[in-house]
Protein backbone atom coordinates (compact mmCIF):
# COMPACT_ATOMS: atom_id res chain seq x y z
CA UNK A 1 0.00 0.00 0.00
CA UNK A 2 1.00 3.60 -0.63
CA UNK A 3 2.25 5.93 1.99
CA UNK A 4 -0.45 8.01 0.95
CA UNK A 5 -2.77 5.74 2.36
CA UNK A 6 -0.68 4.51 5.21
CA UNK A 7 -3.56 5.92 7.47
CA UNK A 8 -6.22 2.49 6.70
CA UNK A 9 -3.36 0.65 8.99
CA UNK A 10 -5.44 1.98 11.49
CA UNK A 11 -8.39 -0.20 10.99
CA UNK A 12 -7.51 -4.20 10.94
CA UNK A 13 -7.66 -5.39 7.77
CA UNK A 14 -10.75 -7.69 8.32
CA UNK A 15 -13.21 -7.48 4.85
CA UNK A 16 -15.90 -6.45 7.43
CA UNK A 17 -14.41 -3.11 8.27
CA UNK A 18 -14.70 -2.16 4.33
CA UNK A 19 -16.96 0.28 4.99
CA UNK A 20 -14.94 1.91 7.64
CA UNK A 21 -12.35 1.90 5.74
CA UNK A 22 -13.52 3.85 2.69
CA UNK A 23 -14.99 6.32 5.29
CA UNK A 24 -11.56 7.31 6.65
CA UNK A 25 -10.55 7.35 3.28
CA UNK A 26 -13.64 9.95 2.41
CA UNK A 27 -13.09 12.00 6.05
CA UNK A 28 -9.37 12.12 5.48
CA UNK A 29 -9.77 12.89 1.26
CA UNK A 30 -12.70 14.59 0.67
CA UNK A 31 -13.93 11.87 -1.98
CA UNK A 32 -12.66 8.09 -2.82
CA UNK A 33 -10.27 8.08 -5.90
CA UNK A 34 -9.10 5.35 -8.15
CA UNK A 35 -5.94 5.46 -6.27
CA UNK A 36 -7.52 5.00 -3.00
CA UNK A 37 -9.90 2.25 -4.52
CA UNK A 38 -6.10 0.70 -5.40
CA UNK A 39 -5.03 0.76 -1.70
CA UNK A 40 -8.26 -0.12 -0.19
CA UNK A 41 -8.50 -3.35 -2.51
CA UNK A 42 -5.02 -4.03 -0.87
CA UNK A 43 -5.47 -3.47 2.42
CA UNK A 44 -8.74 -5.61 2.62
CA UNK A 45 -7.78 -8.14 0.15
CA UNK A 46 -10.62 -7.50 -2.01
CA UNK A 47 -11.28 -7.08 -5.70
CA UNK A 48 -11.78 -3.36 -6.46
CA UNK A 49 -15.05 -4.33 -8.83
CA UNK A 50 -15.91 -5.28 -4.74
CA UNK A 51 -14.73 -2.33 -3.11
CA UNK A 52 -16.49 -0.02 -6.73
CA UNK A 53 -19.83 -1.57 -6.07
CA UNK A 54 -19.87 -0.70 -2.31
CA UNK A 55 -19.10 2.89 -3.28
CA UNK A 56 -21.64 2.68 -6.14
CA UNK A 57 -24.24 1.02 -3.19
CA UNK A 58 -23.97 3.89 -0.76
CA UNK A 59 -24.76 7.41 -1.57
CA UNK A 60 -22.47 8.73 1.32
CA UNK A 61 -19.22 8.19 -1.16
CA UNK A 62 -18.23 10.85 -3.56
CA UNK A 63 -16.09 9.44 -5.77
CA UNK A 64 -15.66 13.03 -7.36
CA UNK A 65 -13.32 15.19 -5.49
CA UNK A 66 -15.41 18.28 -4.10
CA UNK A 67 -14.69 21.91 -4.59
CA UNK A 68 -13.00 24.04 -2.10
CA UNK A 69 -16.49 25.84 -1.73
CA UNK A 70 -18.84 23.26 -1.59
CA UNK A 71 -22.43 24.50 -2.43
CA UNK A 72 -26.00 22.47 -0.76
CA UNK A 73 -29.00 24.13 -2.21
CA UNK A 74 -31.91 23.24 -0.34
CA UNK A 75 -34.83 21.55 -1.67
CA UNK A 76 -36.70 21.00 1.67
CA UNK A 77 -40.41 21.78 1.09
CA UNK A 78 -40.29 25.42 2.33
CA UNK A 79 -37.25 26.11 -0.10
CA UNK A 80 -39.35 23.98 -2.85
CA UNK A 81 -42.03 26.05 -2.32
CA UNK A 82 -40.37 29.71 -2.30
CA UNK A 83 -38.11 28.66 -5.60
CA UNK A 84 -34.86 26.34 -4.60
CA UNK A 85 -35.51 24.81 -8.26
CA UNK A 86 -34.95 28.20 -9.58
CA UNK A 87 -31.44 28.60 -7.13
CA UNK A 88 -30.63 25.40 -8.09
CA UNK A 89 -30.81 26.52 -12.31
CA UNK A 90 -29.17 29.91 -11.17
CA UNK A 91 -25.89 28.39 -9.43
CA UNK A 92 -25.84 26.11 -12.10
CA UNK A 93 -26.05 28.81 -15.27
CA UNK A 94 -23.69 31.21 -12.80
CA UNK A 95 -20.57 28.01 -12.43
CA UNK A 96 -21.35 25.90 -15.58
CA UNK A 97 -21.98 22.79 -13.55
CA UNK A 98 -24.54 20.87 -12.51
CA UNK A 99 -26.07 18.74 -9.41
CA UNK A 100 -22.95 16.37 -8.19
CA UNK A 101 -20.11 18.44 -10.21
CA UNK A 102 -17.49 20.37 -9.67
CA UNK A 103 -16.36 23.40 -11.56
CA UNK A 104 -13.20 22.92 -13.85
CA UNK A 105 -10.71 24.98 -11.73
CA UNK A 106 -11.74 23.06 -8.22
CA UNK A 107 -13.40 26.22 -6.73
CA UNK A 108 -17.17 24.87 -6.57
CA UNK A 109 -18.93 21.88 -6.50
CA UNK A 110 -22.80 21.71 -5.97
CA UNK A 111 -25.27 19.45 -4.56
CA UNK A 112 -29.14 19.36 -4.05
CA UNK A 113 -29.93 18.25 -0.18
CA UNK A 114 -33.07 17.70 1.10
CA UNK A 115 -33.30 19.74 3.98
CA UNK A 116 -30.94 22.49 5.82
CA UNK A 117 -33.60 23.09 8.88
CA UNK A 118 -33.50 26.50 8.35
CA UNK A 119 -37.39 26.53 6.75
CA UNK A 120 -38.00 30.31 7.86
CA UNK A 121 -34.88 31.80 5.54
CA UNK A 122 -36.11 29.70 2.77
CA UNK A 123 -34.94 29.39 -0.11
CA UNK A 124 -31.66 28.49 1.44
CA UNK A 125 -28.22 27.02 0.05
CA UNK A 126 -25.15 26.80 2.38
CA UNK A 127 -21.56 27.09 1.44
CA UNK A 128 -19.32 25.03 3.41
CA UNK A 129 -21.77 24.79 6.00
CA UNK A 130 -22.86 28.90 6.09
CA UNK A 131 -26.17 29.06 5.60
CA UNK A 132 -27.24 31.94 3.32
CA UNK A 133 -31.42 32.59 3.36
CA UNK A 134 -33.96 34.30 1.51
CA UNK A 135 -32.23 34.47 -1.96
CA UNK A 136 -32.74 36.31 -5.31
CA UNK A 137 -30.71 35.84 -7.89
CA UNK A 138 -28.75 39.69 -7.57
CA UNK A 139 -27.78 37.84 -3.54
CA UNK A 140 -26.69 35.02 -5.16
CA UNK A 141 -24.42 36.46 -8.04
CA UNK A 142 -22.80 38.67 -5.07
CA UNK A 143 -22.24 35.38 -2.90
CA UNK A 144 -20.70 33.45 -5.36
CA UNK A 145 -18.64 37.11 -6.43
CA UNK A 146 -17.23 37.07 -2.81
CA UNK A 147 -16.32 33.50 -2.62
CA UNK A 148 -14.63 33.73 -6.19
CA UNK A 149 -12.33 36.52 -4.98
CA UNK A 150 -11.25 34.23 -1.92
CA UNK A 151 -10.02 32.09 -4.49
Amino acid sequence: MSEEFSYLNQLGSDKGDLIKGLQLVQSREGYVSDEAICAVSKHFSVPEAEVEGVLTFYAQFKRVKPGKYQISVCDGTACHIKGSTQIQAWVSAELGIKDGETTPDGLFSLVTVACLGCCSLAPVLSINGKVYGKLDRKGLTRILNEYRKMK
